[in-house]
Parts: structure tokens; sequence; C-alpha cells
């Protein structure tokens, strides 16, 4: 479905381009990406600059608009934006347990995810540009892993770049993979503890689902199988504005009697099975840990490795070194998954073979970053339970010119929460106005 679309307000179009699957390999296979182009109606044929949206994920698309809602208020008074599906996202080639097959073999689908991390997405996005602007600058907007394209982007082609703006996505330059999990864990911690200390009742509700689950095969409607340790991902809430309360609500209406006595409840269940599905966005599973990897080195299910040097995540361990308390996790990928989503389970061993891969390539460039000159604004948010403030903090000062923004007034996913605010900030950072 192609075309041009009126909203209130706004004018949709969309866009659909043809770019290699390797970008070294020019004229071999291509893949298609999609984009929705969003302008003001009142500024439809004007020349405006370009502003494209790299959404967080991995594995995500840009989201779908309905009017002038939250941070695309703000940019449609400046901008021509750009809402890019990544690639392998929503309508760009989808890779899901559905289409992944048709690539053949478990090694085969491996080494065509190969060529799904931020460095091809942003030669994907060289190529947009070049069709879309005639050869001009853009400004780039990159939200978590988008933030990660983004600093990818003024590593490799800062020549397309008029402006950058990050949001809760600075990425450690030299962090791997086990460091980023060595640095997310003791925040996992911190936020659960953060939430009990918020709703005291709850610690004792999450571990009576613990026990319950420990005792009983619990299947969700989409097929999901819920274990203790799938339900400690419901941490991955903790991370958002409103997810400590979500998490509340959710906890205090879990069970409900039947003739088999306490059960979990259907509702419960179907809240629990959509925070945890990843029929959506399998890429967030297969590449999560590889858009760290630029070492050369192989991962190696680094979350599960180091997960295993915090014995206090063992909900199976009362009397272990968390002291009995039950601590949730979040935002991390382990091999078990396969065996729990549905979405998962056709192509675990694709996921292995990914976790096994050697040969990933520097992602970025801090000798070229050290010389950079594209105006650059980044929101870094206090305690991110995503991306470890303290790996921002250091990239900000490696990049030249970059201007921070440090603030515990939102959560990571502030600029969807309170986005007119945190745009406007960053644009007058980036322009260095009062």
């Amino acid at each position: 479905m192609t075309g041009r679309h009126r909203q209130p307000g706004l004018v949709l179009t969309d866009h659909h381009f043809d770019v290699p699957l390797d970008h070294d390999a020019p004229y071999g296979e291509h893949i298609r990406i999609y984009a929705r182009e969003v302008v003001a109606l009142s500024r439809e044929h004007d020349d405006l600059p370009w502003l494209v949206y790299l959404q967080g994920g991995p594995g995500f698309p840009a989201g779908r608009p309905v009017g002038r809602e939250n941070w695309l208020d703000r940019a449609l008074e400046d901008y021509r934006v750009l809402l890019l599906d990544q690639r392998g996202t929503g309508r760009s080639t989808p890779a899901t347990r559905q289409t992944l097959p048709l690539r053949g073999t478990p090694a085969q689908q491996a080494d065509y995810l190969a060529h799904f991390r931020a460095d091809s997405i942003v030669r994907d996005c060289e190529l947009i540009r070049r069709q879309l602007t005639g050869g001009r600058p853009w400004t780039v907007l990159g939200q978590s892993f988008g933030g990660f394209c983004a600093v990818t982007y003024l590593s490799h082609a800062p020549e397309g770049l008029a402006e950058v703006l990050i949001t809760g996505g600075l990425p450690g330059l030299d962090a791997d993979a086990d460091t980023v999990y060595r640095a997310a864990y003791p925040r996992m911690e911190r936020k659960s503890l953060a939430h009990y200390d918020r709703y005291p009742g709850d610690e004792a509700a999450a571990r009576r689902i613990a026990a319950h689950l420990a005792e009983h095969e619990e299947v969700l409607a989409d097929g999901t199988l819920l274990t203790v340790e799938a339900f400690q991902q419901l941490g991955i809430l903790l991370g958002t504005g409103d997810g400590s309360h979500r998490l509340h609500y959710l906890l205090e209406d879990a069970f409900v009697d039947t003739v088999a006595g306490p059960r979990l409840s259907d509702a419960f269940g179907e809240e629990v099975a959509a925070i945890l599905s990843r029929a959506h966005c399998p890429l967030y599973a297969l590449l999560h840990e590889a858009i760290y990897a630029q070492d050369g080195q192989a991962t190696h299910w680094s979350a599960e490795r180091i997960r295993a040097e915090y014995p206090q995540f063992d909900p199976h361990d009362d009397a272990g070194a968390g002291g009995g308390r039950f601590l949730f996790t979040g935002e991390t990928v382990h091999p078990w998954m396969l065996r729990t989503h549905p979405a998962l389970r056709p192509l675990r061993r694709t996921a292995e073979l990914l976790a096994e891969r050697k040969g990933w390539t520097p992602l970025y460039d801090p000798e070229r970053l050290a010389r950079n000159t594209v105006p650059v604004a980044a929101a870094v948010y206090h305690d991110d339970l995503y991306v470890d403030t303290e790996h921002s903090l250091r990239t900000a000062r490696a990049i030249r010119g970059l201007r921070t923004w440090v603030t515990d007034e939102y959560e990571h996913d502030g600029v969807r929460a309170s986005g007119r605010v945190v745009l406007d900030r960053l644009l007058r950072l980036v322009r260095d106005e009062a």
C-alpha cells in the first residue's frame, strides 16, 4: 500500500527505496526500505530541511503517527520529517520467524542478519538522503538504539549530517557486551529496590508469583511459557516514566481463584504476554548483543554469563547473596528465551550462530569523533535503566563539540512521554540558543 494520506494538520507520504543487502557488494542482492514522510499541512509545499528519525531497539519500526503528537509536533515546526523503518523492521523487508526461513538454513539466516547492524542502517540512510534531499545534509534524531546509530553516522558519514539530536542513546565507544551488562545488573537491582520503596507490598506479591511459577507451568495465551526468569523480565518496565506504576497495577491483580486453586488470571497473562512478546520484534533478541560487538569477538550470550556474577538475581536462592530479595531484570536477552517465546523458537539455531559469530567490525571511530564538526546535542537520563549513564558521559566528552542535557526529570522514554519539551531543549542546545 503506497500513496499520500492526510490526517488533521498533516500530510503523510509513503516512500520505498531499494538498497543493497551488503553495501560492500552494491550490485548484489537488494532489499526494500520503507519510510514515511510527514509534513505540516500548512507547510506542505515549503522547501523545508529534513529530519530523519531513528527508532530505538534494535528491531523496532518507527512509530505510526496519529496527528501532531509529542516530539513530532515540535519537529514539524522546522522540518519535513522522515520516519524510517530500519532494515528488517516494520515494512522494510521484515525479518521474522515467518520470513527468515526464506533465506535458507540457520547459517544462511545468520549471515543475512549480520548485515542488519547500525553500520548498514547508516549506509541505507545515506542512499536515501541523496535521493530525497538532492544531496543536502539532514538532521538526525536518534532515540536509544537510534542514538547508537547516530554516533555510527558521525563516525562514518558526517558529511551527510546538518545536526544530530540524541535522546537516551549515547553508547560506550569501547564498551563490549560484557562491560555493558556488568554495569546493567547493578542498575536493575537499584531500580527493583526503588520500586519496592515506592510500593512496599509489591515484593511479597512478586515472590508469591515466582513461587507459583516454580511449582506450576503457566502458558500464556500467545504460547509463551512463563517461567520465573521470564517473569523477572517484567523489570523492563522500570526504565520508563510510568513503568513502576504499571508494574504495581499488574502485580496487584495477578491471581484469581479457580476450581484448581489460585491461578494467574487471564487478564494478568494477557498483559504480561504483550510486554514480553518478541513476535513483532525478533531482531531485538537476535541482534541485541551484536549491537555492542565491534572487537571481532563473539558475544557468547553475554547477559546470561554475566548474570552468574550477580547471584542476587537467582530467584530460586532465598538464602543467597541477595538476602532473599526478589529482583527484576529486563533489557537482557538469554538463551532460554528461545524456548519460552514462541516467536523465537523457530530461530533458535540462528540466534545461537549469531551469539557464536566472530569478526564483528568497529561501529565507532573515536579519532574521527574527536575531530567532529557537526553540531550535536544529547539528552542523558540520570540512572537510565537501558543505557549506562557513565558510559554515555564518557562518550559525550569524546565527541568534539557535543552538548549534553543531563536530567532526572525523565526516564529513558522521555522523548515519547514528554517529547516536545525534550526535543525543544535539544534544539536550543544544538543551536546554541539561550
